[in-house]
């Protein structure tokens, strides 16, 4: 049976709320790195003289290393050591950033993202894994609080912060910012951060055909995911191969992995009813609410005319009421809520901010829409926080790194599926409800040829040179494509609002805690 630690074996010998701000502030920036970016890739674009499908490699390159190294991080910790791994990390980020922001070729700028993300890939499972071992059982839901309002807000404020950076000094100090970030990370990881006694192992073994397996399919899924609306998905053959590859790699991967002895990824973990239902939930969770973070500045921008700022600022109230809700439910947790009593309303309440955004028009104004947002940040609130928290409830703090690994991979990959499904349902759903609006408006229709006949008027009396049956047309054309990708995001939303309420029932499959009884040295 797999033995569970004692929380005085593993207690620090510095203030937990220190430890928490410093495996925190890595974190945050790393996370926040994925997003910020975008925002400046029309500048890199032109600075350094590359095309559109080139550029966005810049994004493609951090985010296939990062997903390379995240489920590896465990075994990494396990072979050199968490502490050393983790400044490791940190300085490879830091030291990328800096030699990204000082490119001077697009070439040289993905080499560097790649090792940058390399780096910061390891990020988010080492910081969760030492706030559990850090905070006592009665308090993961507050070390899961820090760690939410870490990895939730940096998506959300990096375009905002990407934005300002760019815009008042250059593309190369949204890179350049990390610097200083970095250099007091190594600084409070050096000073506040210690192996457990469990960490290290005595033999040193490679599963060969597992890491191989493993870098082979997770690179070609995270290509396919970025770049397969791009390339219209399995129109392209090299979507088509890409796919066979990570499937076919990923299969062998868990076959190699169930049977090696000493596995790079333990996946026996999944044994666990509450791991497993974590992640699923997780995974489309995340899904479903990356997907609603992508689509809500497209709607504004797109068909409301908002500048990216505004854009960006719409979604500021749900970041500040989850930041604000999570530490509450973390107490609750304290308290002896049970996490699945959280979990349940938190997802109900995501749901319901969704399905309220499927009800946006064209007239909407900036509180009608932010007002969903408000609402889907109380509900991420008591979303995250108890899941993590119900997620890793029964699996043994030597195997935290692992886990830890595993479910920030599918909360990552999540967002991943959730962006390209929702991309890919809203390009379907315009083509469609564009045909339909077509077929319906005719010249014979008395409803056609009043609105003609008042645009054409009103061209007439405000710009009589443009007033003809031209430009009449091409004017009401517009309008149906508008009308088209509005119903698009109608449809796109409520799709997203169901898969999130379908994920109510898991919460029953959650167990309770069982009880620690081995000593701390024991790793089984």
């Amino acid at each position: 049976m797999v033995s569970k630690m004692t929380d005085s074996a593993i207690k620090p010998s510095v203030n937990k709320w220190i430890v928490a701000l410093t495996v925190m502030v890595p974190t945050f920036i790393e996370v926040m790195d994925i997003s910020v970016v975008n925002v400046s890739l029309p500048h890199i674009q032109g600075s350094l003289n590359a095309g559109l499908d080139e550029v966005t490699w810049v994004l493609t390159s951090y985010l296939v290393a990062n997903a390379i190294i995240i489920p590896i991080t465990g075994w990494l910790s396990s072979v050199f050591g968490r502490k050393r791994y983790l400044l490791f990390s940190i300085s490879v980020f830091t030291v990328s950033s800096l030699l990204c922001g000082a490119a001077p070729s697009l070439e040289v700028l993905i080499v560097a993202r790649i090792f940058q993300g390399l780096g910061g890939g390891g990020l988010q499972p080492l910081s969760q894994a030492i706030l559990f071992e850090t905070f006592p059982v009665a308090e993961h839901g507050l070390a899961m609080a820090v760690f939410g309002m870490g990895v939730v807000m940096a998506p959300i404020l990096g375009p905002v912060v990407g934005g300002f950076i760019t815009d008042t000094w250059s593309w190369r100090w949204v890179f350049y910012i990390n610097l200083p970030v970095g250099i007091l990370a190594i600084s409070l990881v050096m000073f506040f951060v210690y192996d457990p006694p469990y960490i290290r192992r005595k033999t040193f073994h490679i599963d060969t055909w597992g890491l191989f397996l493993l870098t082979i399919g997770i690179g070609c899924l995270q290509i396919v995911l970025d770049k397969g609306e791009r390339e219209d998905w399995f129109n392209s053959r090299f979507i088509i191969y890409l796919t066979v590859i990570a499937a076919v790699s990923l299969f062998l991967f868990i076959i190699v992995e169930l049977r090696t002895e000493h596995p790079v990824v333990n996946l026996r973990v999944f044994r666990d009813r509450s791991f497993l239902a974590g992640n699923l939930t997780i995974f489309t969770g995340f899904g479903c609410m990356f997907g609603s973070f992508v689509l809500l500045p497209l709607y504004a921008q797109k068909l409301m005319n908002y500048t990216a700022l505004w854009a960006g600022l719409l979604l500021a109230p749900g970041g500040m009421m989850s930041f604000m809700i999570m530490p509450v439910a973390g107490m609750l947790l304290k308290k002896g809520v049970k996490p699945r009593n959280l979990l349940a309303p938190g997802l109900a309440t995501m749901a319901y901010a969704i399905w309220l955004m499927s009800g946006f028009n064209l007239k909407a104004g900036f509180l009608a829409i932010a007002w969903p947002r408000l609402v889907q940040g109380l509900g991420l609130g008591l979303f995250f926080v108890p899941l993590t928290t119900a997620t890793f409830m029964n699996i043994p703090k030597e195997e935290t790194g692992n886990a830890s690994a595993i479910f920030n991979l599918l909360r990552n990959l999540g967002g991943s599926f959730g962006v390209a499904l929702s991309a890919t349902i809203l390009a379907q759903r315009a083509q469609l409800h564009q045909t339909f609006l077509v077929e319906k408006i005719t010249p014979y229709q008395p409803a056609f040829q009043i609105s003609y006949q008042r645009l054409l008027q009103w061209l007439q009396m405000h710009h009589a040179e443009l007033a003809s049956p031209t430009t009449t047309m091409a004017l009401i054309y517009q309008e149906v494509i508008r009308q088209a990708n509005m119903l698009a995001f109608n449809d796109t939303f409520w799709l997203l609002a169901c898969f999130t309420a379908g994920l109510i029932p898991l919460t029953l499959l959650f167990r309770k805690a069982t009880v620690a009884t081995s000593p701390p040295h024991e790793v089984h």
